[in-house]
């Protein structure tokens, strides 16, 4: 048995479940086209399950033109060609179940393709046609700008026309992402009722859980009115109020949630909900998702103020909720951690540190692939860039997203592929090979080592009742750079995020992300859990 209470408990486990990110075409190629797939994850499950993790969040696999990656999708109920078939899906998933690891899917319910076959049907109908309203259709004003001033997260207008130089469609579609992907119109009941049959398809197959994309942009304002500012939306959505977070879509998470409930054991729902940490927690209110992402911590650099900050906020929307966070620093989308605490040898100890304290925190955890490696962000040539937010908005994501190294030696796209396998879907660089898999298992002091020992000990620690998902967590920063969260009444998460080495409160520790100094201090760049001593 691996991870948290999850196997034991698959009715109720899921608060305390960590859980491995896979971003399938990065992860194992198993047919040596250079990309993964599903036969190189199936092939590497072991490997999953002796970290000790709950389960796997899958990035999408199903059918797309992969502008986006897969998050374009043009079939919600089937699988690419690109990574497999629908039977190997149900292999890999009767094998995690047997290894006890769940299996959590995305879906994107935001948009789809514009080769999803109702799209196009949308196109081909014409103005004013029940297919168009499927999606979000409108007239540009006479002058030939778009219907409003919204902004793409991509960069640009996130209008496109559907017939440039018709005199007879003059309408435009709405997508908040790249051009190719329209947004679906969710005050149309028929959307609703077409993502209620997509649920019920997979959690029919026996998913455990979903993964929910833009979660809260699904409902824009009625009536598409103008943002209040025309600046580009690369915050999340954060910066047009007339895009996300609208009242209705709380409806839309109670209809799910009734469809999770009515599986035995229920299915889980978690949320991308890239909200402040008070609006998030809206969404995880008895009746509608299980969990959201804490994104306020994805976003942190090493500063011990902006952790404590962003902890407490996320403690009072616990509080005023009930639904523990979602722990996370990293994911496919943003900056590995490693690069994002400075880089080179200091970010790779605070990166260390990092997942060693959200790993100790209450609630459930996701840990992305390549993290438990302290890999970091790979500068991948201009050429070879793939990744639509850079072609429309000059960011890259595909830094985070390069292959994996499981052997030292290049061959084979460093073991990423079988021999005589093409070259990988992005280039690996030439000292992968030191943070590959085997490199970390023949170091019994590597990131991999204290990921899967930290695993264990919070299984001992949940087992024994210390560990619960609705602790409270006090946060506060000492002088010396030393940050604490207390977490219930016995556990105690100590952050070195000075420059110096720093004494430690009263308590005995019981994991370490780093070697202690001879005189018992808590170098920089290093994080403990402690058990308190009371008096």
């Amino acid at each position: 048995m691996s991870g948290s209470a999850l196997h034991a408990q698959r009715d109720g486990g899921w608060q305390d479940a960590v859980i491995y990110q896979v971003y399938p075409r990065s992860f194992a190629d198993g047919d040596g086209d250079g990309v993964g797939d599903l036969a190189g994850l199936l092939d590497r499950l072991p490997y999953i399950a002796s970290l000790g993790v709950d389960g796997i969040w899958m990035t999408p696999f199903q059918p797309s033109p992969q502008v986006d990656q897969g998050y374009d999708v043009s079939d919600y109920c089937a699988v690419d060609p690109l990574f497999g078939t629908m039977d190997q899906f149900d292999q890999l998933l009767a094998s995690a179940h047997a290894l006890g690891l769940r299996i959590f899917l995305d879906v994107v319910p935001n948009h789809c393709s514009s080769e999803h076959p109702l799209f196009q049907a949308a196109v081909a109908a014409g103005p004013g046609s029940p297919e168009r309203a499927m999606f979000h259709f409108a007239a540009g004003s006479d002058d030939g700008a778009p219907p409003n001033n919204w902004q793409s997260v991509f960069g640009g207008t996130a209008w496109s026309r559907v017939n440039p130089g018709s005199e007879t469609d003059r309408e435009w579609y709405l997508h908040l992402f790249s051009p190719e992907q329209p947004d679906w119109n969710w005050r149309n009941p028929a959307v609703g009722n077409y993502f209620e049959g997509v649920l019920r398809f997979w959690f029919g197959k026996g998913v455990d859980g979903l993964r929910i994309d833009v979660a809260h942009a699904l409902f824009k304002a009625d009536g598409l009115p103008d943002a209040p500012t025309a600046d580009p939306v690369v915050d999340g959505l954060r910066s047009n109020p007339k895009v996300s977070d609208q009242e209705e879509v709380h409806e839309v998470y109670r209809r799910w949630r009734r469809v999770a409930d009515s599986y035995s054991p229920g299915r889980v729902l978690v949320g991308e909900v890239n909200l402040a940490p008070d609006r998030a927690a809206r969404y995880t209110r008895p009746d509608e998702m299980h969990q959201a992402f804490a994104f306020a911590f994805v976003k942190l650099g090493w500063d011990a103020a902006a952790w404590a900050a962003a902890g407490t906020e996320l403690e009072a929307a616990r509080k005023e909720h009930g639904a523990p966070p979602t722990w996370a620093l990293e994911n496919h989308d943003i900056s590995r951690s490693v690069t994002r605490f400075g880089g080179g040898d200091r970010g790779v100890l605070r990166a260390r540190a990092g997942l060693v304290a959200i790993l100790g925190l209450p609630g459930g955890a996701y840990i992305y692939q390549g993290q438990e490696l302290s890999l970091p962000d790979v500068d991948v040539p201009v050429h070879a860039r793939v990744d639509p937010m850079w072609a429309r908005g000059g960011v890259s994501r595909d830094g985070a997203r390069v292959p994996l190294p499981w052997t030292t030696a290049p061959e084979n796209a460093y073991g990423f592929s079988p021999p005589g396998a093409a070259e990988p879907w992005l280039p690996q660089p030439t000292f992968w090979g030191s943070r590959s898999v085997e490199a970390h298992r023949g170091d019994p002091h590597s990131a991999l080592h204290l990921v899967a020992g930290a695993l264990r000990l919070r299984t001992e620690l949940l087992a024994e009742g210390i560990f619960a998902a609705d602790d409270a967590c006090s946060w506060q920063v000492r002088e010396d750079g030393l940050l604490l969260c207390e977490r219930g009444d016995q556990i105690l998460l100590a952050v070195a995020m000075g420059d110096g080495p720093c004494p430690l409160p009263d308590g005995s520790v019981l994991l370490s992300s780093s070697p202690l100094t001879p005189g018992g201090f808590l170098p920089p760049d290093t994080a403990v859990w402690m058990r308190r001593h009371r008096r």
